[in-house]
């Protein structure tokens, strides 16, 4: 038998034991099915074939060998591709198993990267997923599918247990595999441990996070959606600022009015900096509240902008597979909430709103009933009774005049056509815009993808019409009611396309179609227009910025967004504060830093970028640049007047030693006198001794 008919086996042997383990509720009668299992393949002595040499690695100092590095391990392959949502789903589990069982008990988790999109195939790409997901383990890019074929794997996520001389073990289709794989591992680390198997050696791990600009609550960090609206001050923004797990709002210019949340992920109601998100991702306004999709706590929040408070309206923070719902607010569960939009429903004589979830952990669109309504098919239905709408919950691209019968594929971003009573979502794994009719709840295409179905596989690059359009994983999209236009933030290309569902026509109005930093965009997930219907604002994930896409005049700017130190929390490694005296008339100060760590081990690695970034407490001071590297001086320009001012410097460094990088934040604080008789060019360098 060949090593693609043993995975084969063990694929249906799984299952088969899943199906036995759930009969049984005694501890060490499941153990001993799972030790005879592993006995029983173990004993085969079939192999895994090593990694191909030359693919690209994460997360760690060399490439590591199957045969070499990884003798004497329980392996764990986690074939993965990074859009994926059943992927992002088995994290967590996987982390929980790192925890319990590290290296040097014997276990060693490797993510075998395996893309479904061209684009994913990028190393850069895959890098920029690895620090947004904060996946720890060693990764490699096999962008040539070399073990996927030669294992025969068929879909994503797919786990292979290996053990210590290679062998095949197990493996385990798709998600939910948590507490096998706890029982597998500790079954598998005992037995081979009684035969002298297990190696305690330690690997050269080097997390790749140093490889990307390092972020911080100053700034924005894998920004994912943003949504425009009107305020008693005017018009405001508000930005999910994924990376960093908080919810912004700002003037229209980029200017932080409200920090909602806080570094850490968690799952928190509360004030404003004491509640916590995990991974926002869409928001949408109803009056002075915001809702938002708190993807990874699973579960829809509401910040009330009135009372300063976050609270939960639905979803228990744990991930659930209820494909049906129909319970109340926090009671119900639900599954990766992408996305949000409200809905105003005509119920008789009287407005309700109704709030629109992109589920896509369960390939659904959902309704959280904020009134007593009437819905289709003069259905009832109670205030804060939350339901499936729209999705059989199978993922695939089908269209339906029933809309529980319709297949969606990883719902990702919703937008509503108020007038026509239509809601288009971006349809991310058909690569499709698709619609929904709101008064009866037919699903139809819009463009993009395929008229297969079951076809998923279908994407690409292309302007044109209806099934000629070819988009790459879509995740943004809004409706222009001026111009009775959709824009679409088309992901994976990189661009900006604009779309006439009348006929489903698409045509590219920005982006290259490769990640750029400065004109363009690097998957840009999320898109907003705003009240005067004449610019566009994009979030451009990977490049950590809000980009502004004058549609007059046919321009593209940057928002500049600095969140104020004072409104975060201290999470420095090491704060420093210094004076230091400038002549009364202005002139220019000069900061220099010299790092230079306690520990006799650690050092700068010369191959990280190694920044910092400078804010103002002075609006007259100016700075030639509000970030750098930190073999660059700060240069500020220092106003006339005899008042003390504050100058905020952050190090976002990056200190190695030979088995791990460690990042560091340090806190700068520069308090800045002004005097007669003193010079007006200062240059200040400090030793900095990190702990």
């Amino acid at each position: 038998m060949n090593v693609r008919d043993t995975v084969e086996e063990l694929t249906r042997t799984c299952i088969e034991i899943r199906q036995n383990l759930e009969s049984s509720f005694d501890r060490k009668e499941r153990e001993k099915l799972i030790l005879n299992h592993i006995e029983e393949f173990s004993l085969r002595g079939l192999r895994v074939t090593d990694f191909q040499k030359g693919l690209e690695w994460f997360n760690v100092a060399e490439g590591l060998s199957v045969y070499r590095h990884l003798v004497g391990k329980i392996i764990i392959l986690d074939f993965f591709t990074y859009c994926c949502i059943n992927c992002m789903h088995i994290l967590p589990d996987l982390h929980a198993l790192e925890k319990q069982f590290t290296i040097t008990d014997g276990l060693v988790v490797v993510g075998v990267h395996s893309a479904k999109f061209t684009n994913e195939r990028d190393s850069k790409g895959l890098l920029s997923a690895i620090q947004r997901y904060d996946i720890t383990h060693p990764v490699v890019n096999d962008a040539t599918l070399s073990m996927w074929r030669d294992l025969g794997i068929s879909c994503w996520p797919t786990l292979i247990m290996i053990g210590p001389a290679g062998e095949l073990l197990a493996v385990f289709v798709g998600e939910g595999h948590k507490e096998e794989l706890n029982l597998y591992t500790n079954v598998a680390l005992t037995y081979f441990e009684s035969l002298n198997k297990i190696s305690k050696h330690d690997l050269p791990l080097q997390l790749a996070r140093h490889l990307l600009p390092i972020g911080s609550k100053e700034t924005l960090l894998f920004p994912s959606k943003l949504e425009s609206f009107q305020s008693e001050q005017g018009e405001r923004l508000i930005i999910s600022d994924t990376g960093n797990n908080r919810i912004l709002v700002t003037d229209m210019v980029g200017t932080v009015e409200y920090v909602i949340g806080g570094m850490n992920p968690d799952f928190r109601d509360g004030n404003f900096e004491n509640a916590r998100f995990n991974a926002p991702q869409g928001v949408c306004v109803l009056g002075d509240s915001i809702f938002v999709a708190d993807n990874e706590n699973h579960a829809v929040r509401k910040i009330d902008l009135t009372k300063k408070i976050v609270t939960t309206v639905a979803g228990t923070g744990i991930q659930g597979f209820d494909r049906i719902g129909g319970k109340t607010g926090k009671d119900q569960v639900l599954s990766s909430p992408w996305d949000v939009a409200v809905f105003n429903h005509q119920n008789g004589n009287k407005i309700v709103p109704v709030l629109l979830i992109a589920i896509a952990g369960i390939h659904q669109i959902w309704a959280l009933f904020l009134e007593n309504t009437v819905w289709w098919k003069n259905r009832e239905y109670k205030a804060d009774s939350c339901v499936a709408i729209v999705g059989s919950g199978k993922e695939e691209n089908r269209n339906n005049a029933y809309p529980h019968a319709a297949g969606l594929a990883q719902p990702s971003g919703l937008t509503i056509d108020h007038k026509n009573k239509i809601a288009y979502f971006a349809d991310s794994e058909s690569s499709a815009i698709r619609c929904i009719d709101l008064q009866n709840g037919r699903v139809s295409a819009v463009c993009g993808a395929n008229r297969d179905p079951a076809d998923l596989h279908d994407f690409g690059d292309s302007d044109g019409t209806r099934y000629t359009v070819k988009l790459q994983h879509p995740l943004g999209i809004t409706w222009h009611s001026k111009e009775n236009v959709i824009y679409v933030a088309d992901t994976y290309n990189h661009k900006i396309k604009r779309i006439d569902a009348t006929v489903g026509s698409c045509k590219t109005i920005y982006g290259d179609g490769k990640p750029n930093e400065t004109f363009f965009f690097n998957e840009p997930s999320g898109i907003t227009i705003d009240s005067s219907g004449n610019n566009l604002y994009i979030a451009d994930t990977n490049n950590h910025a809000i980009k502004v896409i004058d549609l007059n005049r046919q321009n593209i700017t940057t928002l500049s967004i600095k969140v104020a130190v004072n409104e975060m929390d201290n999470d420095f490694n090491n704060t420093f504060v210094f004076d230091t005296t400038i002549s009364d008339k202005g002139g220019e100060l000069i900061l220099r830093f010299d790092v230079v760590f306690l520990e006799p081990d650690l050092k700068l690695n010369p191959d990280a970028p190694q920044k910092w970034i400078v804010s103002l407490s002075a609006t007259a001071w100016t700075a030639t640049s509000t970030k750098g590297e930190l073999s660059r001086p700060i240069s500020i320009r220092v106003s006339e007047g005899n008042e003390t001012h504050k100058v905020h410097v952050t190090l976002n460094i990056i200190a190695c030693r030979s088995t791990e990088c460690i990042p560091k934040r340090v806190s700068i604080i520069y308090r800045v006198h002004r005097k007669e008789n003193f010079p007006n060019m200062v240059t200040e360098q400090k030793q900095l001794l990190i702990k």
